[in-house]
């Protein structure tokens, strides 16, 4: 049985989950998405429930061990939770869902005491090895709050029985398992090389509720990555270049 908590979502583009604790309660969250806490507040760091799950929750992009967080204290207090990169926060209250839900792996932040992520595998083998983020998902159980996290702006979707939807397999952060996930190949020769899309994109197939992400982490460090071999390359030329002539004039001149 999870603890029964209240929360409050603040920001916008850069959201954080701030959690309020009866006297007794806990939340448990990934290691280094603590942001604050008040006093009464104590911290109990563990594989929580041994080597076993521990190693579980390495496989699914989480760390080995994880945190929760017991109000000791006598009346309410809060702990506040934040992702490792900009986007939202997306509660799911498991007990109105089935008590249970799909998600991508590093996706969790932070659930009330009681809520078990487990590993879950992608039931069809192509969508293990082209899913963008591989065959390992997180699957979050209990019957209280939990908390995910996802890049950019967040859209969710209710698909009808035999409903189809195709997204970018990096865009897909959580959905029912109600809902049928395969991969499907972009097809057509010049589709598949020059549209910029990749090669394979998600089908999701419901009855079942879908959340989607616009900026997904990888999508923004490529564009990180690609920046900074373009500086470092500008940088590189400016220095044999203009910029090299005028350090060379204040540095090796005329004394």
């Amino acid at each position: 049985m999870a603890d029964i908590i209240d929360y409050k979502i603040y920001g916008d583009d850069m959201q954080m989950v701030e959690i309020e604790l009866d006297p007794g309660e806990g939340v448990r969250a990934e290691a280094g998405a603590m942001m604050y806490l008040e006093n009464g507040i104590e911290m109990q760091t563990s594989t929580d429930g041994g080597m076993f799950k521990g190693l579980k929750r390495m496989i699914t992009g989480e760390s080995f061990f994880i945190t929760t967080f017991y109000n000791t204290g006598n009346g309410k207090r809060h702990a506040a939770f934040a992702a490792p990169y900009p986007g939202k926060v997306i509660p799911l209250d498991l007990g109105m869902v089935g008590g249970s839900f799909l998600c991508q792996k590093d996706s969790f932040l932070c659930a009330a005491k009681g809520i078990e992520v487990e590993v879950a595998f992608t039931k069809r083998i192509g969508a293990g090895f082209f899913g963008g983020e591989g065959f390992i998902l997180q699957r979050l159980e209990g019957n209280g709050m939990a908390f995910i996290h996802a890049g950019g702006t967040i859209i969710k979707k209710e698909l009808t029985h035999g409903e189809t939807l195709r997204v970018d397999t990096g865009c897909l952060v959580a959905f029912s398992p109600s809902v049928d996930y395969d991969i499907q190949f972009v097809g057509g020769f010049k589709n598949a090389l020059f549209g910029g899309e990749g090669l394979f994109l998600a089908r999701l197939t419901g009855p079942g509720t879908v959340y989607l992400q616009s900026l997904p982490f990888s999508r923004l460090a490529d564009r990180l990555t690609a920046a900074a071999r373009f500086q470092n390359r500008g940088e590189v030329r400016g220095a044999g270049g203009i910029g090299g002539d005028i350090l060379g004039g204040l540095f090796g001149g005329d004394r």
